[in-house]
């Protein structure tokens, strides 16, 4: 097993080794699938958040152990980095690997449960949301504030930032499922609107978003930014559509 535990963190490293060999035997499911599964445990008084990977193929396992890093090792890193460039995401506390002859066989990343916490997809479905628009803007600041520190999140998606709503009115952000990040020294006015084109198919946020871009966004004017960020929105959405077209009938010839 390879591991590392964040040295910032006074965690029992025994009871978390304890849940990591037990994970399919215990612990409360928060999230599970056909690629990743998610379960709640408790550990020193706090909750904490336990992520198991899909199990990789034979390519991607021996790829993992040699060439790449595991997607629990990346979490574990890109969620450190974050922090250090105040981005939030949940406090990482540890990642473990297991190996096997061939390679990766499974692995883990270990985060802090945040609690009061809603996603951007709520947004997205409910227009009736309490201080939608408000939450819309802030969330187009964070993104401006990601963008100019050079981080693209690739998985920039509505079920991966967290809201949470402060004592004073405002809302921070917490940026999840972290292993497909790209770093940037700049990122220009293409990739930056780029990067928001998985968020809604709803032509109205994207023209409060671009509206509050456009504040913080000198360069461009906000007819600009919202053209771009509408043109990739639609962009994403037809190849995202014919995906689902082509799913649909290649599931009815299986059957």
């Amino acid at each position: 097993m390879n591991f590392k535990i964040n040295s910032n963190q006074n965690i029992s490293q025994d009871i978390l080794e304890v849940y990591i060999s037990n994970f399919y035997n215990s612990g409360k499911i928060f999230s599970g699938g056909n690629r990743n599964t998610i379960k709640l445990f408790e550990l020193d008084g706090k909750t904490i958040n336990i992520k198991s990977f899909k199990i990789p193929h034979f390519i991607n396992k021996i790829a993992y152990r040699y060439f790449r890093k595991s997607k629990a090792k990346r979490s574990f890193e890109f969620a450190t980095r974050l922090l250090e460039m105040n981005i939030g995401t949940p406090q990482p506390i540890a990642f473990y690997e297991n190996y096997d002859f061939v390679g990766l066989k499974d692995s883990y990343y270990v985060c802090e449960h945040l609690a009061d916490v809603f996603e951007f997809r709520d947004l997205v479905e409910n227009k009736s949301f309490e201080n939608r628009t408000k939450i819309i803007r802030q969330f187009a600041q964070f993104s401006f504030k990601m963008h100019q520190k050079g981080i693209e999140f690739l998985d920039h998606s509505p079920g991966n930032t967290l809201i949470q709503k402060r004592l004073d009115g405002d809302y921070e952000f917490y940026l999840v499922d972290l292993n497909r990040m790209n770093f940037h020294s700049s990122m220009d006015f293409e990739l930056r609107m780029k990067n928001l084109s998985r968020l809604t198919p709803h032509k109205e946020m994207i023209e409060i978003m671009s509206s509050e871009y456009a504040k913080v966004y000198p360069e461009k004017k906000e007819t600009e930014i919202l053209a771009k960020m509408w043109f990739y929105t639609n962009e994403f959405q037809e190849k995202f559509q014919r995906k689902k077209r082509i799913k649909k009938v290649v599931k009815f010839w299986k059957k």
